[in-house]
């Protein structure tokens, strides 16, 4: 484990909850940055996070895409098109085990192709002892997954109502951006989702210029880094102005201003992942830099910063 270096009572500042879960800090990985495999749940771990998110983990183990499947951009963005590779189902009583024995929360991201997909590996996650499910409505190149369900809000709502129905711990959906976010955002709500998270990658492509062809087998993939950050910024801000939900902003959390932009907006907690591929220490710098700026606007708990933008 990384030495945080900072005074608990400092800390204490950072102390947030998300569905419910009480957290140390706001700041955790999002899904897909490792945590398909027990001993990346230990780097995981390692990196500072307040919780651990799992990989999508589906019903059958997938294989995904031939490589090339993340590529560079000339902006140092990335994109990515693994297509939902993961071990299957029955990989997640011991990702769960080795982050108990951490003495960390997990959060089993679930992917699915339909509800009773969806249920069934949600159903595992929470006899195997997880702290909550995540539901991947968001991944942009999957065909049949993630976005192609949550981009429709009537799936949306049939996915959390069939999940919320067979499990007690908190369910958490993973809304990508869509032209019915809003709209899915309140079905999920509606039915039974006790946080949201907002938002995953953003469908896009990349040409090779002297091959002429498209860089990623897939051809399209999800867009992740900095250019994506005002756009889920500008997401997290209208779905809690609208609603009022908890929520874990995700896109393009670089820095302590990036993750102060999604707590003001209205998030509660906030992931990351392309940074943290770039920088493991990030999280570290991040709490830091947090703790100082509570302190500069004389502010003694995060928590009263969420949403502070809607106030003024």
């Amino acid at each position: 484990m990384r030495d945080l270096s900072l005074d608990k009572s400092l800390l204490r500042k950072l102390e947030t909850s998300i569905a419910g879960l009480r957290l140390d800090h706001p700041v955790m990985n999002a899904s897909g940055i490792l945590g398909a495999e027990p001993e990346q749940i230990e780097i995981l771990a390692s990196y500072g996070v307040s919780a651990i998110v799992s990989k999508t983990i589906t019903k059958n183990p997938r294989k995904g895409y031939d490589p090339p499947i993340v590529v560079e951009l000339r902006n140092g963005d990335l994109l990515n098109a693994v297509g939902l590779a993961n071990p299957g189902i029955n990989i997640i009583p011991e990702l769960i085990k080795r982050a108990k024995r951490l003495g960390k929360k997990i959060i089993i991201s679930v992917g699915g192709s339909n509800e009773k997909e969806f249920a069934e590996v949600a159903e595992m996650a929470e006899t195997s002892g997880a702290d909550a499910i995540e539901l991947n409505l968001s991944c942009p190149h999957t065909k049949g997954y993630g976005i192609d369900i949550g981009g429709d809000p009537g799936n949306v709502a049939e996915v959390v109502e069939t999940v919320s129905s067979v499990i007690r711990i908190p369910v958490i959906a993973k809304l990508g951006l869509s032209d019915k976010i809003r709209e899915s955002a309140g079905k999920a709500i509606e039915k039974g989702a006790r946080a949201l998270t907002l938002i995953n990658t953003i469908k896009a492509m990349a040409i090779d210029v002297y091959s002429m062809k498209p860089i990623l087998t897939n051809i399209v993939g999800g867009l992740s880094g900095r250019s994506i950050h005002p756009v889920a910024t500008r997401v997290i801000y209208e779905i809690y102005k609208e609603y009022r939900v908890d929520i874990i902003g995700v896109g393009g959390v670089f820095t302590w201003e990036d993750a102060a932009e999604f707590i003001l907006a209205g998030a509660r907690a906030v992931q990351i992942g392309t940074a943290l591929i770039k920088n493991p220490g990030v999280i570290i710098e991040i709490l830091r830099d947090l703790i100082r700026w509570l302190e500069i606007l004389g502010i003694d708990r995060i928590e009263d910063l969420v949403g502070a933008v809607h106030r003024q």
